[in-house]
């Protein structure tokens, strides 16, 4: 209990009163206590709308072709290969527009292993999610035995454990609609310099397979490839 000593000399003492911050003050303290979470949420928004913006604009290939050999094929070759395809299809998606893709598998570094196991695992993957229909091929004996996955040139399929690729490609040339199509010149960076060539000579040594399918999966758009299979390998038979 307070003795009457202390009441008397603390009775004219007032207590301290909270004063009232401005909205400004109120403000500046929000902010010093929330930077971090503001920055952090921003930061997050930005990295959702970039992925939601590309996933939104990306440009959805109508046929995907997929090249497998020692060395890639020049950006120039590729590029007019694209666009021969792409001459000869039709917009598949809806989108307007026919976009042809070629997707590289090349192991020529054959001294790096990891960049021979990057191409091998990028080639398995693309065969089991289905997106190559169009296989431009170095050595197709070779890439049956691996793989099976091509189809026969009458559209059926080879039977089970049979891993031979006779029946089942086209060399470039052999192919009346697409040997007669003038590709254009490619170049490419040297040590010292640049090389130059023929496209048409580089796909000559080249042949074209389309892909099998054992399951009720599919490529996207198989009637529409098939059109354009049919399309580039007209009078190859005959």
């Amino acid at each position: 209990m307070a003795s009457e000593y202390l009441k008397k000399k603390y009775q004219d003492v007032k207590p301290d009163v909270k004063r009232e911050l401005t909205p400004a003050e109120k403000r500046k303290n929000w902010w010093y206590y929330h930077k971090w979470h503001v920055v952090i949420c921003v930061g997050l928004l930005a990295i959702l709308g970039s992925i939601v913006w590309n996933a939104l604009h990306q440009v959805k290939p109508d046929y995907q072709i997929a090249y497998v050999g020692t060395n890639a094929l020049p950006d120039d070759t590729a590029a007019a290969v694209e666009a021969c395809f792409a001459a000869l299809g039709e917009d598949l998606n809806g989108d307007g527009e026919v976009v042809v893709q070629m997707v590289q598998y090349a192991s020529s570094d054959e001294s790096d292993p990891q960049t021979v196991m990057a191409a091998e695992v990028r080639l398995m993957a693309d065969l089991t999610s289905h997106e190559s229909y169009f296989f431009l091929l170095e050595d197709p004996e070779q890439f049956q035995r691996s793989y099976r996955t091509l189809r026969r040139l009458d559209g059926s399929l080879p039977a089970d454990g049979d891993d031979s690729a006779e029946g089942t490609y086209l060399a470039w040339e052999q192919c009346p609609v697409l040997a007669r199509i003038d590709l254009g010149e490619y170049t490419y960076a040297l040590m010292g310099g640049t090389a130059s060539g023929s496209s048409n000579e580089l796909l000559s040594n080249l042949y074209i397979a389309r892909r099998g399918f054992w399951t009720e999966e599919d490529a996207p758009y198989p009637e529409g490839c098939n059109a354009l299979w049919e399309k580039i390998t007209e009078g190859a038979l005959s």
